[in-house]
């Protein structure tokens, strides 16, 4: 296709891992790329640093990489040539009760199912399907909504994905099964009795048995710069620190994909959009937002349960009901005295995260849009609870809210880091409902954030889609699919 010539053929705002995914496939098409962020470190959600003290690294957001792992558009890069390196815990994710025995995640459903007392089988029965379907299905899950590769596969998936975690869950007879369950939900930021409340579960536990939940040796932004330096490899380019507000920032292209979400989307290029086009990106709804701590610990977290000093990351919240009532109160508005934690522990696996004999921590709970309450006491004192002694070893700490959130990172509006709520209404039509949800109603305008399908996550599907939606449009490329 013949064009006239532009600065740029293509050009990515923002360095998240959906724009560096959008870069790269672009770039891999023969194109001449510019990802410009607005920050003067390259990774949106993929960046560490030294938050504490010195020497130790703490991820500031994205930790652990189930579906960095198991991404179909990350998979298919040479990123270990690049110094990337996963370590995988030998147990993904563990749940800890008060009676001090603990549900855990492992690489092997028989393992996993067998410590779950009277649901092995209906555990068995839920997740080995997905797990034998997943390699078939994951490009569909994991993208725009159309007509799939293998509709009876997806079919199977989607009639538990969709339902409710507090449905789904009730073909478990245990508290165990049951409490495993309403973590890996409570990931959807949704209440666990709304609908598609199940997706996140069956997506995670699936790529931990397919996998497992990786950490990135020596910090997330490993991950961002391997990212980064195998699209510069191919001939790309990089400006950092240039924060873009308007459109008349940038260079001339053709194409201009943004990985930001609708709000920051109106705001730069809003008055090229059609009215219908503008209302609905008004109408976006975003979720639930977070208040994160990071910990310098002179120990490792001392859990009651030894499956949870194993385990990269551990859920707290106890029982399904417990995990329930506390994100339904934080949907509604209100502020929950035992919040469901999510906790991870890299320097257990990873040396590089602190000094010799010392450990980090890391640890959010959700809470009301931008809620500027100090959830650390409660978050420390859930953590306590299953670990006594954990104050005791704390050395520094860290703490970020819902606003703080935002700050460091744009796309988190009211410290929503999912991009937006992930239910029915959005799933498949965020930000709108069109054709084809990358494109704007502007010609050569695409958005590619996790406000677009699938959703969050470091996974970069998001951007792959995107990228490829603007290959056939602007430039007559057709992509071959993934598998």
């Amino acid at each position: 296709m013949k064009l006239e010539k532009r600065d740029f053929d293509a050009i990515v705002i923002g360095s998240g891992p959906n724009g560096l995914a959008a870069a790269i496939l672009l770039q891999q098409n023969g194109l001449s790329v510019l990802l410009i962020e607005g920050k003067q470190t390259i990774g949106g959600g993929m960046r560490s640093a030294e938050l504490t003290l010195p020497g130790f690294v703490h991820d500031i957001c994205s930790a652990i990489h189930p579906l960095g792992a198991g991404s179909p558009c990350f998979d298919t890069l040479p990123l270990s040539s690049y110094g990337l390196e996963f370590i995988y815990p030998e147990i993904a994710a563990a749940h800890p009760f008060d009676d001090g025995r603990a549900a855990i995640l492992t690489h092997s459903i028989e393992e996993t199912a067998g410590l779950l007392d009277a649901d092995a089988e209906a555990y068995k029965k839920l997740l080995l399907p997905i797990v034998v379907d997943w390699p078939g299905i994951a490009s569909d899950v994991l993208g725009p909504l159309r007509f799939p590769k293998h509709p009876l596969a997806m079919a199977g998936f989607g009639f538990a994905a969709l339902r409710s975690a507090s449905s789904l869950v009730n073909q478990f007879k245990t508290e165990l099964a049951k409490g495993l369950f309403a973590g890996m939900a409570a990931h959807s930021m949704l209440p666990l009795t709304r609908a598609a409340s199940s997706a996140a579960a069956l997506v995670l536990m699936t790529n931990g048995h397919l996998k497992g939940w990786p950490l990135a040796k020596g910090g997330t932004q490993n991950l961002a710069n391997a990212l980064a330096s195998y699209f510069v490899s191919l001939g790309g380019k990089i400006e950092t620190g240039r924060y873009i507000t308007s459109l008349e920032q940038l260079p001339s292209s053709h194409a201009a994909l943004f990985d930001i979400t609708p709000r920051q989307l109106l705001q730069i290029a809003g008055h090229k959009f059609s009215g219908a086009y503008k209302r609905q990106l008004e109408r976006y709804r975003y979720g639930m937002g977070v208040f994160k701590v990071d910990w310098a610990l002179d120990g490792p977290i001392p859990f009651t349960a030894e499956e949870c000093r194993h385990a990269g990351t551990v859920h707290i919240g106890n029982t399904f009901a417990e995990i329930a009532a506390s994100e339904r109160q934080n949907w509604d508005g209100r502020l929950p005295e035992k919040p469901f934690v999510l906790l991870t522990q890299q320097s257990l696996f990873d040396p590089t995260r602190a000094p010799a004999g010392k450990h980090t921590g890391w640890a959010y709970c959700h809470v009301p849009h931008g809620s500027a309450a100090d959830r650390t006491e409660v978050i420390e004192k859930q953590i306590e609870r299953f670990a006594p002694g954990f104050r005791e070893r704390i050395l520094a700490r860290h703490t970020m809210n819902p606003a703080q959130m935002e700050e460091y990172n744009p796309n988190y509006i009211g410290g929503d880091i999912n991009g937006g709520v992930i239910d029915l209404e959005q799933l498949f039509t965020r930000p709108a409902l069109r054709w084809s949800p990358y494109r704007t109603s502007a010609k050569g305008l695409y958005i590619c954030s996790s406000s677009t399908p699938p959703g969050g996550g470091v996974h970069g599907m998001c951007g792959y889609y995107a990228a490829k939606r603007a290959l056939k449009d602007v430039f007559g490329i057709k992509e071959e699919p993934l598998n």
